[in-house]
Order: structure tokens, then sequence, then C-alpha cells
């Protein structure tokens, strides 16, 4: 599946010939036009417009703040850039949670106004019937189980979840739930990677692992996680491959030093007449 010149487009149907040939799948976070071009190009096979936005982009302490508007928004700007990659875009807290009716208009919207390849939700059994009236509208639907933020207030933490055997066995019965129900692929994050390693034999649709362990058939990251753009957050599952927030600020102190000394522009930066 080469990256060069023409790709193939990724699509559902990709991800899982990718998982029956033992090659892992690659996913990461986008929210505008200029860092969804980079990744896209880069070959990532997902660009999930996640919730994330929240903190990375609106600077909020939770992801619960997002609304359908605001997540539109920033597939828009991913969408315009996209060739190759599937992107999947999150539907915010309170778009799908109890009212299956509204969860199918959500997922519609964001299908039409942002022309998304698929939405991502949290939970499990409780929002079964949801997924399920999505995928009548022939929307495709991602799972996501684990540590799920936007029940933050629910769990009073974002510590790893799972580690309990009841809980546990809850999570290898929702992904089998899930997969049953026709979700594509299921985003498992913060759980200990024996588990994950469970739940990924256990169903035939991919799992994507945010630290959740090797052994999932996929990794996510938000990207300015790895980029080393924000630099308060530090899970044991973060690699940084750049520490973008020193170079950038670096750079704007130049920038500044230049403007000040009457260095910046020079005579050839400037037009003649």
């Amino acid at each position: 599946m080469s990256v060069h010149g023409k790709a193939r487009k990724v699509t559902t149907h990709t991800l899982q010939e990718m998982k029956r040939a033992g090659e892992k799948i690659t996913m990461l976070t986008a929210y505008d036009f200029s860092l969804a071009k980079l990744v896209d190009n880069a070959g990532v096979d997902v660009i999930l417009v996640g919730d994330s936005a929240s903190n990375v982009m609106a600077g909020q302490v939770t992801t619960v703040p997002m609304t359908l508007d605001h997540m539109i928004y920033h597939a828009q700007c991913v969408k315009r850039a996209v060739d190759r990659a599937l992107i999947v875009v999150d539907m915010p807290f309170g778009t799908y949670q109890g009212n299956s009716a509204i969860a199918l208009e959500s997922a519609i919207r964001i299908m039409k106004e942002a022309e998304g390849h698929a939405v991502k939700l949290e939970g499990g059994a409780e929002i079964v019937e949801s997924i399920q009236r999505i995928l009548t509208a022939g929307i495709p639907v991602m799972g996501h189980l684990g540590l799920t933020p936007q029940s933050i207030y629910k769990f009073g933490t974002y510590s790893v979840r799972a580690k309990e055997d009841e809980e546990a066995e809850k999570l290898i019965q929702d992904a089998k739930i899930l997969e049953e129900a026709g979700c594509f692929g299921i985003v498992l994050e913060k759980i200990p990677r024996d588990l994950a390693k469970r739940v990924s034999e256990s169903v035939t649709i991919p799992t994507i692992g945010i630290g959740a362990g090797p052994d999932c058939d996929g990794q996510v990251l938000v990207l300015h996680d790895l980029l080393g753009i924000t630099m308060d957050f530090s899970p044991r599952f973060l690699r940084r491959y750049l520490n973008l927030a020193d170079d950038i600020h670096g750079a704007i102190i130049n920038y500044c030093d230049d403007v000040r000394s009457g260095e910046f522009p020079s005579e050839d930066e400037s037009y003649t007449s």
C-alpha cells in the first residue's frame, strides 16, 4: 500500500484486510488543514478528528464542552487536506447518549456537512442502540472502550481502566457487543496490555490502542503530544518524536529580536518600485 504517487484510498475494508494480514494500523489526530495535509502525506492510515481538540486547540480541561458545530468545523478543515487517509470524526458529548434519534441526526450532519468517512462513539452496551441506528443510514461507526474521556466526571480520574476482573470482563463483552452491532473497529484507551491483547484476539475487527500496549492492531496518539507542542501532558504511553515547543519558542524570540533591532525585514525581503 504505497504512500507515494497515487496512493490507494484507505477504507474501513482496508483496515479489516490489514488486521487479517497482521499489518499494523497507524492513526493520528488532526484538527486543521495544514497539519492534516502533513499527516496524510506521511502515509498515516486513519486521521481522527478528535474531541481532544477541546484540550489542544481550545484550552479546555475536558472534552465535554465540544459541540457538534465545533466538530463539524474541524472535520471540514481536515477533509480539505486529505487524499488518502480514512477520516474518523468523534461525536461529542451529548449527541448520542440516551437518544438514538438524536445520534442519527448528529451523525448525518457530520457526514453531510463535513464529509467525514466515519464517526466514533464512546461506550459499550449502553450506547448500542445509537450505534445500530446510525448504521441503518450506512454510516460507518468506530467504538471506543476503556478510558472514555467524555465520562471523566463519572470516573473522576484519568487513571488506567479495567484493572479489576469485573470491569475487564465487561470490557471484553462490550467489545463483542460493538462488533456484533456492526462497528468496523474499536479504540482501546488506557487499559492493561494483557487485557488489550485478549480483546484484540476475541474480535475480528481492528483494535486501535492508546496506552493499551503493543498487541492491538494499531496505535493512535494525539498529534500535538507526539510533536511536543503540548508539554504539560506526559502519560506513560506517550512517546514524543519532536520537541516543537522549544523550537517554536526559540523561533518567535528570534523573530522579535530581529524586528526590534531592525534586521527584519532586510533589503532582500523588501520590494522596490
